[in-house]
This record gives C-alpha cells, sequence and structure tokens, in this order.
C-alpha cells in the first residue's frame, strides 16, 4: 500500500515508529508536512499538492495534526476524502474532538462519564457558576488549551472567582469543573485501536501538581483498565467517531469519567511503559480498513 502520514514533526516519536512499521510491513510511505500543502478545489478534481507535486493514488492517509493546525490541517484530510482516500481519522472527527464543550456535550449524550462542568465566557454571575458545579475547590480551564496549559486549581470561592474575572475580562472562553478528590493527581490515557484498547497507563502528578499530563512532569506507569473503564474508552472512541484515539479519564467514586478524546494522541509514553507495540496495531488495522475501502470502491465502480 502507500501511505502517507500528515506530520509537521518528521522527527516526532509516534510519526517515526509509524513510519518504521509500515516499511516493516512492506508498504510505501511518506511523512508529508500538512501545513505545507496546497489545494486546488475543482470540478471532479479534488487534489492536494505538495512541493509542486500532486499527492494522487494512494490508498491511506495517517493524520497527525496538532491543534494549532486543526482548521487547515482538516482541510487536507477532508480534500484527501474528497479523493476517497482511506484516513484514521476523519475530517470532521478531527474537529468535533478539538471542541472541548461538543466533545462534552456528545459524551454526555452518549451517557458517558464526565465530570459535571459549565462552559462560560461573558457572564459576571461568578457565583451561580461556582453554585452550579458545586464547591471549591474546582478547575478552570481554557477552553482550547492543550497538555496541561490554561488549567487552573481554584482552591476557594475567592480565587476562583478571580481566575473567572481575568478570563472575563480576556473574552476567553473557560471550563469551570468540578474537583475529583479522589483521583489524587492521576488518570488513565487509554489507547484505542479499533474496537479494542491496546495500551493503556496511569499518569501521576509529581509534587503538588493537579496536572497528570506527561508534558506537565506527570509519569507513566502500566495499569489494568477494569472492565467499566475498557468499555468506557471504547464508547467514547465511537461516540467520537475515532478509530485510532486516546482516551484520558479519571477515577471517581461514580466510575470512570472521559476528560478528553485525543485525536492525535501520542505512542510514546504507552510504548515505552507498557513495552507494547502499538505502532503495528495502528498498521494492521490502516491495512484491513483501506483494503476493504478499495474493495467497497471497486465494486461500487
Amino acid at each position: 500500500m502507500k501511505i502517507i502520514i500528515l506530520s509537521n514533526g518528521s522527527g516526532n516519536y509516534t510519526t517515526k515508529r509509524l513510519k518504521e512499521e509500515a516499511r516493516a510491513r512492506g508498504h510505501e510511505v511518506r511523512v508529508i508536512s500538512y501545513n505545507k500543502c496546497y489545494m486546488t478545489v475543482e470540478k471532479s478534481m479534488p487534489i492536494v499538492y505538495y512541493k509542486g507535486e500532486p499527492l494522487t493514488g494512494y490508498d491511506a492517509i495517517i493524520p497527525r495534526i496538532a491543534q494549532s493546525y486543526t482548521r487547515y490541517g482538516s482541510s487536507v484530510v477532508r480534500q484527501f476524502e474528497m479523493q476517497n482516500v482511506y484516513t484514521t481519522a476523519s475530517s470532521i472527527a478531527i474537529n468535533r474532538s478539538r471542541d472541548k464543550l461538543r466533545t462534552y456535550q456528545l459524551l454526555a449524550k452518549a451517557d458517558v462519564g464526565i465530570p459535571k462542568t459549565v462552559l462560560a465566557r461573558e457572564t459576571a454571575n461568578f457565583e451561580d457558576v461556582i453554585s452550579l458545579v458545586g464547591k471549591t475547590p474546582l478547575i478552570i480551564k481554557v477552553a482550547r488549551g492543550t497538555h496541561g496549559n490554561g488549567v487552573v486549581l481554584a482552591e476557594t470561592p475567592k480565587a476562583a472567582k478571580a481566575v473567572m474575572q481575568a478570563f472575563f475580562v480576556e473574552g476567553v472562553n473557560f471550563f469551570v469543573q468540578e474537583f475529583i478528590k479522589e483521583a489524587s493527581g492521576t488518570d488513565i490515557r487509554a489507547l484505542v485501536v479499533g474496537s479494542k484498547v491496546v495500551a493503556s497507563v496511569k499518569r501521576q502528578s509529581l509534587d503538588d501538581d493537579f496536572r497528570s499530563n506527561t508534558h506537565q512532569g506527570g509519569v507513566g506507569t502500566i495499569i489494568k483498565l477494569t472492565p467499566d473503564e475498557e468499555k468506557t474508552a471504547i464508547k467514547a472512541a465511537r461516540t467520537m467517531g475515532l478509530s485510532i484515539c486516546g482516551v484520558d479519564m479519571m477515577r471517581s467514586d461514580r466510575g470512570p469519567l472521559v476528560l478528553e478524546v485525543n485525536s492525535s494522541a501520542s505512542l510514546k509514553t504507552p510504548e515505552l511503559i507498557t513495552g507494547r507495540n502499538v505502532a503495528a496495531k495502528v498498521i494492521e488495522y490502516v491495512e484491513l480498513n483501506a483494503k476493504r475501502r478499495n474493495k467497497k470502491d471497486k465494486i461500487g465502480a
């Protein structure tokens, strides 16, 4: 097969591993920087160009779209979709997963556990927002933050009000979310491929930092999911329309609570901690589904 990995970081761990595994299985694979692509929109000719070359005749793409390039990156993915090229993450699913409010709305509708959350922007009724969440301490986060950035733990109502006032002045969308004390600064990253969890790690914050994200210095350890946690991760992925993704969860007294569904989850920590070849699982999934897509297209032609 001819595969494109859409990634701006050719030296990135995940990109390199996917490329290695694809080549090891006999595929022709290229890493293409999607922000350097350009496209022609013309009747019956949806073509993506890269450095003057039309990118045609490919069987599959694996999008690794960064948060800051979501809009343009998903447009490139959409152009490949117009060519009927198989993609591990649709443009719609990528955009959906990057909108945290939409993510929470979809998960809640699908009866997937999430922390109690209030979205706000230009409101001065801070006391009402706090009361809707419950009580302090609580989490306040920027609606489009990543890697644990833009997240604050407010210990008191006064502190919470001060943070919300700051966001109010800046005109920033923000979430106010219940603090799950029993999670004790840990969360779980479950990597889903198809209808299975292929690797899972527990991420523990260091010192007194409540954020367990490894980008904030958290450490990962291998963990065995409970049947409920595994079911929740798979259901969350399905709800978001993502066949390959990372699902972040917290353990709570009322069961697993999903924090995020990541359409471009890193393979680094799960592979290094668990010793599992997750990249191979991804390529196997691409092989199976791209072949199904091509066979279906030929039958319909």
